[in-house]
């Protein structure tokens, strides 16, 4: 035995320093008396499960015990049942007072845990976007009993974004579910609530977003390094995987821990980030992390742009598709759209004379695409006679480019009493006049500041023809 401590008697298995929290959680400390022995130790806590190591804390001058003592487990789950089972119980006859257990403290947690630690008995899961909390809770009450099951929803749309909390009653409970669950719900440990409050889980999300963009540089923080030797083959950006599943939600796998903040910065380079999370993996001390875009197009790009993204420099990260049960096909078939509307955009805002053309669909009698926005607009609504008095006029900027007419047409007609839609040639700018003033606030409210076709609006009340002639030309 050495000044640190006894090793497992008769040989066998003895973790390094590197391997003492794999999996995490494994490992449990005990307050013990000064006499009890390794021998005792063995005995009592060889029924849980398959015994790595123990390590009784001693006195580096006497070599006498301090009455601390270690046990790691080959797995979580048994490391928790000792715990919860032992915890305040006698070791033999002769002691009288009982011992104390705690899962030991871990290069990711800051101190000892004992049984009511929420930190062990919640996990996060991965799942359809088809899945209620019934069918939650029916996968998971088979490894325990179920304190609650929460599914995490857009706050605006109420969709399930595939992702969810299981909360068991006991931590052995939780860890029998991560070590036994099927792989395709990735279950791991959930962060403590008062990191992320799961009943404010998009406000967290819309908080983090603000406070991060003053935090960290988030472009030259993560230059790339045109390294033509990947650091390990599985992060090669040329790594053939046959057919991926395609969604909006990407894995972010490092060997390097990360924080949220740190992963922000990453992803939200790629416009359209939605959200990410950073959660821990009881199997290995990488970093692990979700990000979701708001279209696959984003999601898409990030995926082949950042696989291989080496943060910090000379540790890659691996990034891939996360099967969330969208159907592949049809999100390609909307990015494609988005592609098109795009293209005929810039094609009629290059040649004006092709608006004929595109808006009447040609020969072919071919329609324009559909409008792409997560805004909520109103039905269709038939135009105002042309001869009808103006009563408001609006104002209208594109960015970066115009809308074709007919579906600048369409948005703005869905609000009642348009008479007309046109754009002013040359400059990223048009008009809509209404023959109501209720229906012109309603586009106001509606549509100012939002992206429709990959397009951000500007709507605001035009200046009276009188007061504009008076002014400067201006320049845009």
């Amino acid at each position: 035995m050495d000044e640190a401590g006894s090793c497992a008697s008769g040989g066998g298995f003895r973790p390094g320093v590197d391997s003492l929290d794999e999996p995490p959680n494994s490992r449990i400390f005990l307050v013990i008396s000064k006499y009890t022995p390794e021998s005792v130790l063995r005995e009592r806590f060889s029924p849980f499960g398959e015994i790595q190591d123990i390590w009784v804390v001693r006195d580096k001058h006497t070599k006498e015990s301090k009455g601390i003592a270690f046990v790691k487990f080959a797995r979580s789950s048994q490391a928790c049942r000792a715990m919860e089972e032992m915890h305040g119980q006698c070791l033999s006859p002769n002691d009288t007072k009982p011992i104390k257990v705690f899962i030991a403290q871990s290069r990711s947690s800051g101190s000892h845990r004992d049984v009511e630690d929420e930190e062990l008995t919640r996990i996060f899961v991965m799942i359809p976007k088809s899945y209620t909390e019934e069918d939650l809770r029916e996968k998971f009450k088979v490894y325990g009993d179920i304190e609650y099951c929460s599914i995490i929803k857009n706050k605006v749309t109420g969709e399930s974004k595939g992702l969810g909390y299981v909360r068991y009653l006991k931590p052995s409970q939780a860890a029998q579910a991560i070590e036994n669950c099927d792989r395709s719900f990735r279950a791991i440990l959930a962060e403590p609530k008062n990191k992320a409050s799961e009943s404010s889980e998009q406000d967290y999300y819309s908080n983090m977003r603000q406070e991060t963009l003053g935090h960290e540089p988030r472009v030259n923080m993560f230059p790339f390094v045109g390294e033509q030797q990947s650091e390990y083959s599985s992060f090669d950006k040329n790594d053939n995987r046959g057919q991926e599943a395609i969604s909006k939600r990407l894995s972010v796998v490092s060997r390097v821990p990360f924080t949220e903040e740190q992963l922000f910065s990453i992803f939200d380079i790629v416009p359209g980030l939605e959200y990410c999370e950073v959660q821990r993996d009881p199997y290995s001390n990488y970093g692990h992390g979700v990000v979701q875009y708001f279209n696959v197009a984003s999601a898409i790009y990030a995926k082949y742009k950042l696989h291989g993204f080496q943060y910090p420099p000379g540790n890659r990260i691996g990034v891939s598709f996360i099967d969330d049960g969208s159907n592949a096909t049809d999100l390609l078939r909307k990015m494609a759209t988005q592609m098109v509307a795009a293209q005929l955009a810039s094609m009629v805002w290059n040649n004006p004379s092709q608006q004929q053309f595109l808006q009447f669909g040609g020969n072919s009698g071919s329609q324009l695409p559909q409008i792409q926005t997560d805004v909520v607009l109103p039905s269709c609504k038939k135009k105002a006679p042309p001869e009808t008095p103006v009563k408001e006029r609006l104002f209208i900027v594109f960015n970066p480019h115009p809308l074709p007419l007919d579906v600048l047409e369409d948005i703005f007609c869905r609000f009642g009493n348009l008479i007309e839609v046109y754009l002013v040639s040359g400059k990223n700018v048009g008009y809509a006049k209404y023959a109501d003033r209720i229906s012109a606030n309603d586009a106001i409210t509606t549509l100012h500041g939002k992206i429709l076709n990959g397009v951000r609006l500007k709507v605001m009340l035009a200046d009276s023809p009188r007061e504009e002639s008076n002014k400067r030309q201006r320049t845009y």
